[in-house]
């Protein structure tokens, strides 16, 4: 096989394209710095459980204190109202040395979260009577 000069040239501008993106940082969240607690942390404890009904149950730790379970399982399987419930918990140390948990449900009723350090929405005001306003 052998390559026109366009073909080696559309080749070789392709891969110093795709070698510019991967050089590129990423967004988001910067990497650990390497002398910080994060960045030699490792994971002291790893599980992971699937059942043949397609049940699960994962948890995991680290050496900085991060630590998440979860469970799943999928509710009314072969219904019309079947849904996938997952529930779980994880907890990091912040910034400022407070441990931050949060505890969760997702469901066919969304995603519900709480934590100590979440805020939590001013309770909705009950609707007017109806003929209140208009007659």
């Amino acid at each position: 096989m052998t390559l026109t000069h366009a073909t080696a040239a559309a080749l070789v501008l392709a891969l110093c394209c795709l070698s510019f993106i991967q050089a590129q940082p990423q967004r988001g969240l910067p990497p650990p710095r390497g002398n910080s607690f994060d960045a030699n942390a490792v994971i002291l404890k790893q599980n992971f459980d699937l059942n043949p009904d397609g049940s699960y149950q994962y948890n995991y730790e680290t050496s900085n204190g991060i630590r998440a379970d979860e469970a799943g399982y999928l509710k009314n399987p072969g219904s019309q109202i079947e849904a996938q419930v997952m529930q779980g918990s994880y907890s990091y140390t912040g910034p400022d040395g407070v441990v931050y948990t949060i505890t969760y449900i997702a469901d066919e009723n969304g995603y519900r979260a709480e934590g100590a350090h979440i805020p939590t929405p001013p309770p909705v005001r009950a609707a007017a009577a109806p003929g209140r306003f208009f007659k």
